[in-house]
């Protein structure tokens, strides 16, 4: 598939002329001078392939498992608020292109569609939850998402506080209506109880499972010691984020991340999954290389959205999957478990971490991840 013909590549700039400003600057924003935002992109298009030949990959296999539910990709949907800023029906719509494209999506507990309304679309989903101070407030929402049917949390792990941008519009709830954030608890929480609790430890992984029996997918993890704590204390996956670069400028790249993060967790069963400017099929090849089950793509999603609806997200959803489907046989490999580290060139990845990257200090977010808090 050549540059010309790539649906996604223009999404952005139709969206922008689509949505408004204010929505379209929160979709976009990151933290600080927007380093982070807008290296994630590029700390994967550092990474190259070193392809075996001569293999037979007259069929191709993107079909894979996460936590037990089968996909025909790993290309899944991260969590995003304001959904319904992009199309009426929200998250309703992205479920029934998460559906078509055979895919699964991870639902916010910030959105204003009730979980009641994903079933109908036939896909499979995880909640999203931060800890609210008020706790009846997060069970309430898990309550009533394992109702609807979620098979696992996502519990957000980097949210203490939320980061500063230096800007107005920091936190969603200082340009939206109530009513645009809380369709799955009883009334509008006061606006205190429901801020993130900030002395969440470990043990909360359990107590999540505690209160729903699914399991836990721990998001936010960029550190091999954190990982392996989280693994200990009960969670079924590990979700290498850096929030999109909303949280703090400067963190690390999760391409960078990831390989210590695999490493700190193998032979745990734990599954790991990756997030953060992932916006080609050779960026999701090689993140499966360096060890990750799936992978969740996030802005562009609500860019496809926003331009064409539930419609947009399978398109989307179907274009990463035939670029990494065409990557794979590319490199040799017909089947997903033929995907494995070799399939790096090592030095970079050595490299990596010393030599960073070159980047436009501009919040352009174009395909990092996007929850936002």
């Amino acid at each position: 598939m050549t540059e010309l013909v790539r649906w996604m590549d223009g999404l952005q700039e139709q969206a922008a002329r689509t949505l408004p400003a204010d929505i379209y600057g929160y979709f976009c924003r990151g933290a600080g001078a927007g380093v982070s935002a807008a290296e994630a992109s590029e700390a994967w298009d550092r990474l190259r392939l070193r392809p075996h030949v001569l293999r037979d990959v007259s069929s191709c296999d993107t079909s894979t498992t996460v936590l037990g539910t089968s996909v025909a990709t790993p290309v899944l949907v991260a969590p995003s608020t304001l959904q319904r800023r992009a199309d009426p029906e929200g998250e309703a719509a992205t479920a029934r292109g998460v559906a078509r494209a055979g895919s699964l999506l991870a639902v916010t507990s910030n959105t204003a569609v009730p979980f009641s309304a994903l079933p109908a679309s036939g896909a499979p989903w995880w909640v999203q939850v931060y800890v609210a101070r008020d706790r009846s407030l997060t069970v309430e929402v898990l309550q009533r998402a394992k109702a609807a049917g979620a098979r696992a949390v996502v519990l957000t792990a980097d949210t203490p506080v939320i980061g500063s941008h230096g800007k107005p519009g920091a936190h969603v709830a200082d340009f939206v209506q109530p009513e645009d954030l809380y369709g799955n608890v009883t009334g509008i929480p006061a606006r205190e109880a429901a801020e993130h609790a900030p002395d969440l430890t470990p043990e909360v992984i359990g107590w999540l499972r505690e209160q729903t029996g699914l399991p836990v997918v721990v998001k936010g993890v960029l550190r091999g010691d954190d990982a392996r704590e989280f693994a200990a204390a009960g969670a079924s996956g590990l979700l290498v984020s850096n929030h999109g670069g909303r949280q703090l400028d400067g963190l690390v790249p999760t391409a960078w991340a990831l390989p210590e993060v695999v490493g700190a967790v193998a032979g745990t069963g734990t599954e790991v999954y990756v997030d953060g400017g992932l916006c080609r099929g050779t960026h999701v090849l090689s993140a499966l290389a360096l060890g990750a089950r799936a992978v969740f793509i996030g802005r562009p999603v609500l860019w496809a959205l926003t331009v064409a609806g539930d419609a947009g997200v399978a398109r989307l959803v179907d274009e990463l999957t035939r670029e990494l489907a065409e990557a794979m046989r590319i490199v040799g490999a017909s089947s997903l478990d033929q995907v494995e580290r070799d399939l790096l060139w090592e030095l970079p990845l050595n490299q990596i971490g010393r030599d960073p990257v070159n980047h436009p200090r501009a919040n352009s977010g174009t395909c990092a991840e996007q929850e936002a808090p």
